[in-house]
């Protein structure tokens, strides 16, 4: 007598990440039948991203979305199975904006220095995108299309490639650190009537406010270095200080690019 055959182990269900790679990359899907029938993924995204821009991301719920579409949430989930991914599409839906990093004029760090002003724009305009993005991304075709036009950025300076990826990284990284500092808590609307003033150049209403409570309730003769900053008319924090911390982080970029075209 044989021995049966042992039973195929069982197939774990896809991941959150998973699903949310086969949803960027599987094209889209159009419902058929019932009263959702023009319904699409794209207009899914769209009015998420309209839900997240006005009450914000702990707002943003499958159900808020259908109640933004008109119809029920069980419509939804033929085309989304969930948050996380829902999210992982809005993401790269706001990944690229109108110009490509290769394709701002000048050479390397002209080039670089308006990728990272575009995406402080992009960041202000949409501060959602931090809280989002501290999970783990899922890199759909927009992200993908950035960032390999970001690495033509260094096309003939001789940087290796590991290094142009490092350099990349690190560039978005102190934009997105110093968005943090910035944006917590302001809504899209607020950074969109605020872009272009001193939102971007200097201290605001409340970081003033701040400092002024700030001078009535600290004694700063504990703090001799942060007291010299402040009586030279330094403000932590009052993004002034981004594009000395870029170009900063562009020279020393600089001097790798100079090393390897030696």
């Amino acid at each position: 007598m044989t021995d049966p055959l042992p039973a195929p182990a069982p197939v774990p269900p896809p991941s959150p990440q998973e699903r949310a790679l086969a949803l960027l990359w599987g094209g889209d899907t159009r419902g058929s039948r019932g009263p959702a029938r023009g319904l699409t993924r794209e207009r899914i995204v769209e009015a998420a991203i309209e839900v997240v821009e006005r009450d914000g991301p702990a707002a943003m719920s499958l159900r808020r979305v259908a109640a933004q579409l008109g119809v029920g949430v069980a419509s939804l989930y033929t085309y989304v199975p969930g948050r996380a991914e829902l999210e992982a599409l809005m993401l790269d839906a706001v990944a690229v904006g109108p110009t490509l990093p290769h394709e701002w004029p000048g050479d390397w760090r002209a080039k670089l220095t308006a990728l990272a002003h575009d995406d402080w724009r992009q960041l202000r305009r949409h501060p959602w995108v931090l809280e989002l993005g501290a999970a783990e991304q899922v890199p759909g075709p927009n992200m993908l299309r950035w960032l390999d036009s970001a690495l033509r950025v260094f096309d003939g300076t001789g940087l290796g490639e590991a290094e142009k990826l490092a350099a990349i990284e690190a560039v978005d990284a102190y934009v997105r650190g110093l968005g943090r500092l910035r944006g917590a808590g302001e809504s899209a609307a607020e950074a969109a009537g605020r872009e272009g003033t001193d939102a971007d150049t200097g201290a605001d209403t409340d970081t003033r406010e701040r400092d002024d409570a700030l001078g009535r309730l600290v004694d700063f003769d504990r703090y001799p270095a942060l007291r010299r900053a402040l009586a030279a008319g330094a403000t932590p924090y009052a993004g002034a200080p981004f594009e000395f911390g870029l170009q900063r982080l562009l020279d020393g970029i600089e001097q790798l690019v100079i090393r390897r075209s030696a």
